[in-house]
């Protein structure tokens, strides 16, 4: 599916925001992961624009979005840009499906405007304190990336089997190949926002401390085979927050939306059906 002519852009804080606008009904504003785009969403644009309106941007530094604001700082800040976004649609409720750091600013949003956020759906996503020795592995690869200006061809291999189920080289050799080549190809421009905000992530807040203030329909989506996110973060968000419904993703890695697509548009149709009326 072609979605380049629902690619629209918005100026926020003199920089510009990339972000696709396709479909009618109650809307629905998507997060990708970190170092990927929103075309890592697009088995389920083409399933869910069918009933809802969905606005998926480029994360800052991704995709056809500019660089990093100067100003941008924390999680929370990006979850103001997005609320800045939809409000230059004049569109005043709707769901967030955030995965990885989607989900991470996704809470956030939910925080920050509890009125207006009906539904959270976290994917692969873990709003607590990036454990220690993660951090730190983190850190000294963005380190690398930021003295090399680049991805050095030793690091794609590390990094990109991080994204997927273990045997995603022989079930789904295009997907990974794509990937890899996706970080070969991150242009010199693009390194220092990669950097802070590869920072931003891995350097978060601990929104568990607010969880208790997550009081709308939340659904927490994990891959069995996540290794960066693994199930236990998620099973501590679904104990954490009252009434959450949680579903594990068989067979899928950290990309769950593009490895398990069926399954996931499956169990978003489900959901967003329970607690949304297309009114």
């Amino acid at each position: 599916m072609n979605f380049s002519s629902a690619r629209k852009q918005i100026t926020i804080d003199n920089k510009s925001l990339n972000y696709l606008d396709i479909g009618t009904g109650p809307a629905l504003l998507f997060g990708h992961s970190y170092l990927w785009d929103s075309k890592m969403w697009a088995p389920q644009i083409e399933h869910l624009s069918k009933q809802y309106r969905c606005i998926v941007p480029d994360l800052w530094g991704h995709g056809e979005s500019d660089s990093l604001p100067e100003a941008t700082r924390s999680l929370q800040h990006i979850s103001q840009q997005m609320l800045q976004l939809m409000d230059s649609l004049s569109i005043d409720d709707f769901s967030v499906i955030g995965l990885s750091v989607g989900g991470m600013w996704g809470a956030e949003l939910a925080l920050a405007a509890p009125t207006r956020v009906k539904t959270l759906v976290m994917m692969n996503s873990f709003i607590g304190y990036e454990p220690e020795v993660a951090r730190a592995k983190y850190y000294a690869m963005l380190d690398i990336i930021k003295e090399t200006q680049g991805v050095p061809a030793p690091l794609i291999e590390q990094i990109a089997p991080l994204y997927f189920a273990k045997n995603v080289e022989q079930d789904a050799p295009e997907l990974f190949n794509t990937f890899k080549q996706s970080l070969a190809n991150i242009g010199t421009g693009r390194i220092e926002s990669i950097c802070r905000l590869g920072k931003i992530i891995f350097g978060r807040r601990d929104t568990m401390d607010d969880i208790d203030n997550l009081a709308l329909p939340c659904l927490i989506m994990t891959g069995l085979e996540d290794t960066v996110r693994p199930v236990l973060e998620s099973y501590l968000m679904h104990d954490a927050i009252d009434g959450s419904e949680f579903i594990h993703i068989p067979k899928a890695g950290h990309i769950s939306s593009l490895e398990q697509p069926n399954f996931v548009n499956t169990e978003l149709s489900k959901f967003l059906s329970k607690h949304l009326s297309n009114s």
